[in-house]
């Protein structure tokens, strides 16, 4: 295999591992910026109260995009093993 050919598949697994995870960091770091200013505006400092939002945020999250995040995957994986001749030799 050729070094074009490696750099292509680790380019494309990068960008999907981007592309899966995006979504979910971006609603983790929306639900703590939140929570910031809910903090600031009451003057709570518990640990417990930033926390547990952020934890609930994206497991949820998660747990809503595991179809999408799924189907992404296994669109990769096909992608992957459908010319898998041109990756051995």
């Amino acid at each position: 295999m050729s070094t074009e050919g490696i750099i292509g598949i680790v380019r494309l697994t990068l960008e999907t591992a981007l592309w899966l995870a995006a979504p979910i960091l971006i609603i983790g770091s929306i639900v703590s910026l939140l929570v910031s200013i809910g903090q600031v505006l009451t003057s709570i400092q518990d640990m417990t109260m930033s926390t547990v939002p952020k934890l609930a945020a994206v497991g949820i999250a998660s747990f809503v995009l595991l179809p999408w995040t799924l189907r992404k995957l296994v669109g990769f994986t096909v992608f992957l093993f459908q010319d898998f001749h041109k990756y051995v030799g």
